[in-house]
């Protein structure tokens, strides 16, 4: 069993409930190989933290930003609480090296690592809420989160979706609005695979892949952005 002492001393935060710290941790996959193993696997913790960090960003950004509309706060709340952000910080926390996984699951390094790290993260929430209250669960996400990723989410509009800010940004350095087009197209009906590309006129700037057209082509924006340093 992995030290979540350690864990705790990183954190500065000290469970009463060590079980429910662990619980946080333990992915489903890694009770299908350690049947007998004393605990629940995360979910129902996972689902308390996604509502009580929603709660804590939305009441967060509501009085931070008296000025702001509706919408500019819902887009902030939700580029802050999404997977890539969570998992991010989740990795950046160390949260990495305790997760309780199957052997199979523990050895795929892939995009699926990082649903499980954001899930973590919210099931971390959860158990933080059930061991020592909304007040505890406010200072962590608002000194883990917000404090680390607003700043950054705001200075590079990361709140605004890549094709959005990719149409913007090329509007305003080249005054062309992309174009894209579908390059390749393969697989059944049920489970389609695109290539789009991103085009500023005749000039292919980069290609996306998805299991629709809309995902290729965020993926085309956000790497089309990346490849004219128009984060920045």
């Amino acid at each position: 069993m992995k030290d979540f002492s350690l864990l705790e001393k990183k954190l500065k935060i000290n469970f009463e409930n060590k079980d429910l710290l662990i619980q946080a941790f333990c992915h489903r996959s890694y009770l299908n190989e350690n049947p007998d193993f004393r605990l629940r696997h995360n979910e129902r913790l996972e689902f308390l933290g996604d509502a009580v960090l929603e709660l804590v960003v939305t009441d967060y950004l509501y009085r931070k930003y008296p000025d702001k509309t509706e919408g500019d706060l819902t887009s902030w709340r939700a580029a802050l609480v999404n997977s890539v952000s969570l998992a991010d910080l989740a990795k950046e926390l160390g949260f990495n090296g305790f997760l309780l996984l199957s052997q199979g699951e523990a050895k795929d390094q892939s995009k699926a690592r990082q649903y499980i790290l954001a899930n973590t993260f919210e099931a971390f929430v959860g158990s933080l809420y059930m061991d020592q209250g909304y007040e505890a669960c406010k200072k962590f996400i608002e000194s883990s989160l917000i404090v680390r990723k607003l700043p950054i989410i705001l200075e590079k509009k990361l709140f605004k979706d890549a094709k959005s800010l990719f149409q913007e940004k090329a509007q305003e350095i080249v005054n062309i609005t992309p174009g894209y087009s579908v390059l390749k197209e393969s697989g059944p009906d049920h489970l389609k695979h695109f290539i789009m590309g991103v085009f500023l006129g005749k000039e292919m700037v980069a290609k996306g892949e998805g299991g629709s057209k809309q995902e290729a082509e965020v993926q085309a924006a956000k790497k089309a952005l990346e490849l004219k340093k128009w984060l920045d």
